[in-house]
Order: C-alpha cells, then sequence, then structure tokens
C-alpha cells in the first residue's frame, strides 16, 4: 500500500469518527398514576426541595429565637433606656407607633441572610452547589 492509500485510509477512519451519531431515543413515558407521579418526583427533585424548605422554616425559628432572646436584651444593655427593644415605641400627636417589632424583625433579616451567606460560601467551597 502506497503512502498516499494509507493516508485516504487514515482520513476515512477520521471521518467515521467526526461524524455526528443520531440521538439515542427517548425514554418511554412512565405508565400509571404510581410510575407518573415517581417520576415527577425524581425530575423535579420535590424531595430536595422539600428538605431545603423544611430546614429553612427551622432554620428561621432558630434565628428568631437568638435574636428575640439574645441579641435585642444585649442591645437593651448596650443603649441605655430601651429595655427590650422589641416593645420600642415612639408617641408622635398622640398616635403609638410601635417599631420595636419592626426592628427586631429588620436585625432577624439581616442575621438569616448572613446564615445563608455563609452557608452558600462554605457549600461552593466544599464544591457543593
Amino acid at each position: 500500500m502506497s503512502k498516499d492509500d494509507q493516508m485516504i485510509d487514515e482520513l476515512k477512519k477520521i471521518r467515521l469518527l467526526l461524524e455526528p451519531k443520531p440521538a439515542p431515543p427517548a425514554p418511554p413515558k412512565p405508565k400509571g398514576m404510581m410510575n407518573e407521579f415517581k417520576d415527577f418526583l425524581s425530575q423535579y427533585k420535590v424531595m430536595g426541595m422539600a428538605v431545603a424548605f423544611i430546614l429553612g422554616l427551622y432554620l428561621g425559628g432558630v434565628v428568631q429565637a437568638l435574636v428575640k432572646d439574645l441579641v435585642m436584651p444585649i442591645i437593651g444593655l448596650v443603649v441605655p433606656g430601651i429595655g427590650n427593644l422589641s416593645t420600642l415605641t415612639v408617641t408622635i400627636m398622640n398616635q403609638v407607633f410601635g417599631i420595636g417589632d419592626f426592628l427586631a424583625a429588620v436585625i432577624t433579616f439581616i442575621i438569616v441572610a448572613l446564615v445563608i451567606f455563609i452557608i452558600v460560601k462554605l457549600t461552593k467551597r466544599m464544591g457543593i452547589e
């Protein structure tokens, strides 16, 4: 075999390797209500979302307790005359505005956002996304 024939054979092999392969057929649709439901749960990762939602709900409860029972009394100690920040009110023209609960909610939000930020940074650093 001459060098030209060898080169042509090699080019034919390369062409065969570069030709796109047909897409594999789509998996058959599950039959039956139960199988469709299982497919729905796995396709949309419903269990993972449910676990994340439940953990987020309880994390919020923990952070609210942290703010209410630990952070607010510390703020009350640091700022004299306030006492319990969540009971702070402001009176303007005989109207009483209870701004303490709002401030407690803002502080809770900031702490929750910080905790979530730290968790996301740690999971990205570990390679979990």
